[in-house]
């Protein structure tokens, strides 16, 4: 949930530093710090709210002068977002700082015990615990240290620890928290995402649970917890930086919108070759579909979503049944998941803590796990027995979009695949419907330039205190993606309910001018949600409806429409998200919000 930096080499550290805290603000940004090494003394700068505080702090650096440091960007889990619950956290005696991103279980024990040996605290985070830990273990040698240190800490961690002892030297530490080392030439990098170097170096070492990570400016040393090293593989990111910048765009969430097209493109054009489905990894096509007697598809928020619109076409096209679980709740249910279960788990950065619990969970009993991720080597993507990368590209807007529509893209992909594979579909069917789906990017480019009024809806709209989103089969997973991104960017309240479920006691809300998003894209139900709409309208409310462009049958009892390409059904989401994406992005604006950086959330959701 915070991002983490460091950086020792040649070049002034703080500069760096607050330029790759900048890459990593979507990950927390209600506090921020930097801890220089300055000679043999710690130079340490804090502060509440934004890194733009931090860089006016320290004149962009400049007023921090030295050639190694860490750096953070925090969200929040214990204490409030304070200058002194702000990272990183220095030890009584000055000599030790460290940055921490993720959760220390037992720092209530650990606190306790330390304070007995006579260590004052001055913050309420379960981090501080770590760096008086190391304070009081040090016996010279700072890689041991913190060796020892991770031994007794019991939750995630990616660790950064400088040492004024060593002040040419950062330390790393991983478990269950992301975190990769950049390596340059005559200095060296570590951050929680590669975003924050690929502006410094494309050479990538990604760390995996239990490693940890010796830097200095001439080398870089993974070694293990016996302090064994370890050879590893040094990758090359290729992608463009300019995919993480603005271009342009007010917001990087109207860009990642406008981005959907290339992105379900870039998703699809690796897998479709000889008229045929093709998976980069190449155990896929081994694998005994006939030996499943269902799917469990898991994730948490915008990616449950993408699996719960997934399902249908799993079930349509594979006649296979299709469970889809909150991975927050799989966890504990007891599942009912064996052998004969494939797991099928989405994840925007790989790193979402609950998801690896989950899934860790139903892999002891038995499952396989296939991820759909979109973060090479992310921790999901290495447990997985087999991995779908989305080739997304990076996605900074803490509300997904492209993350969303990629992951879908992929359950499409995968579902047809699976279909055929199983025998579900004859040759004529597979083609046909594998000639729709090549045709996704461009209706979604056509959802994008068919709906020039949407900034005018959103004015009308913006004053709402809630929205009400409804929809049948296909429609009601949208809505439901719809209501979500509504809420998280918007403030306003809202919710999704399957539309025949209205008169079940939902309807007790609607009154005079309550907004009420009907989706009507589904065309096999479009009837019966009509007459949903036609009850809410009888009570007063105000009706926008998504519909698709050539139906008029709902022109009639709708305030506002919106349309969208005709598509196939199993296939309508990823293009029918997009307006309903416009729509909160818009109303968001005219409400003066935060679009890129929504209060109390954070990208990468690494913390139960």
């Amino acid at each position: 949930m915070c991002g983490i930096v460091g950086y020792t080499g040649n070049h002034e550290a703080a500069p760096i530093l607050l330029e790759g805290l900048k890459k990593l603000e979507y990950r927390g940004y209600d506090s921020a710090g930097i801890a220089v090494m300055n000679g043999n003394a710690i130079s340490l700068n804090k502060v509440s709210g934004r890194i733009s505080n931090l860089c006016e702090k320290t004149d962009d650096g400049k007023a921090t002068p030295g050639h190694a440091g860490i750096g953070h960007t925090r969200w929040a889990t214990h204490g409030a977002p304070t200058v002194v619950n702000a990272h990183p956290h220095m030890s009584n005696d000055g000599k030790f700082a460290i940055v921490h991103n993720g959760i220390i279980e037992n720092y209530l024990l650990l606190r306790d015990e330390l304070q007995q040996k006579g260590y004052h605290f001055n913050s309420q985070t379960d981090t501080e615990v770590v760096v008086h830990l190391i304070d009081m273990y040090y016996n010279g040698n700072l890689k041991d240290t913190v060796i020892k240190v991770a031994s007794i800490l019991q939750g995630s961690y990616a660790l950064g620890v400088v040492c004024a002892d060593d002040p040419e030297t950062v330390v790393a530490a991983k478990k269950s928290s992301p975190l990769l080392i950049g390596v340059g030439n005559g200095e060296n990098y570590f951050a929680s995402d590669v975003t924050a170097l690929v502006p410094y170096t494309r050479d990538i070492i990604y760390l995996d649970d239990g490693e940890f990570a010796e830097i200095t400016r001439e080398k870089v040393v993974v070694f293990d917890s016996t302090g064994k090293d370890i050879s590893k593989e040094i990758n090359h990111v290729n992608w463009d930086i300019q995919a993480a910048e603005k271009g342009g765009y007010e917001h990087f969430m109207l860009k990642e919108i406008m981005e959907q097209p290339n992105a379900v493109n870039a998703t699809m054009t690796t897998r479709l070759k000889d008229g045929d489905i093709v998976w980069d990894d190449p155990g896929l096509d081994a694998l005994d579909l006939s030996s499943f007697n269902k799917i469990v598809i898991t994730a948490c928020g915008s990616a449950y979503y993408a699996g719960c619109a997934g399902r249908y076409a799993f079930e349509q096209l594979c006649r296979i049944p299709v469970q889809v679980e909150l991975a927050s709740e799989l966890r504990y249910n007891d599942p009912i998941i064996d052998e004969h279960t494939l797991l099928i788990v989405l994840s925007q950065s790989g790193e979402t803590a609950d998801t690896i619990a989950a899934m860790r969970e139903c892999m002891s009993r038995g499952a396989s796990a296939l991820s759909i991720v979109n973060v090479v080597g992310s921790t999901i993507a290495k447990i997985a027995d087999y991995t779908i990368y989305t080739w997304a590209g990076p996605e900074i807007a803490v509300a997904t979009t492209k993350g969303y529509t990629t992951q879908l893209t992929v359950l499409y992909l995968l579902a047809l695949w699976m279909g055929k594979k199983l025998g579900k579909l004859d040759d004529e069917r597979f083609n046909l419907l594998l000639e729709s789906l090549k045709t996704l990017p461009d209706s979604i480019q056509e959802a994008l330039d068919m709906n020039p009024m949407i900034p005018e809806l959103a004015k009308k709209y913006h004053q709402a205190k809630a929205v009400f989103f409804i929809g049948r089969n296909t429609d009601y997973a949208v809505a439901l993606e719809g209501a979500l991104k509504m809420k998280e960017i918007s403030y306003i309240h809202a919710e999704s309910y399957a539309a025949g479920e209205l008169k079940h006691g939902t309807i007790a809300l609607i009154d005079d001018h309550q907004p009420v998003v009907a989706l009507c894209c589904n065309a096999g139900l479009q009837e019966k949600t009509i007459s949903n709409i036609v009850e809410v309208k009888a009570r007063g409310a105000e009706v926008l409806a998504v519909t698709c462009k050539g139906s008029e049958e709902i022109v009639s009892v709708a305030d506002d429409i919106i349309y969208v390409p005709q598509t196939e059904t199993v296939f309508s989401a990823a293009a029918e998200i997009i307006p309903l994406q416009l729509l909160a992005y818009y109303v968001a604006k005219e409400n003066g919000c935060d679009i890129d950086k929504p209060k109390n959330l954070a990208k990468s959701v690494t913390v139960e």
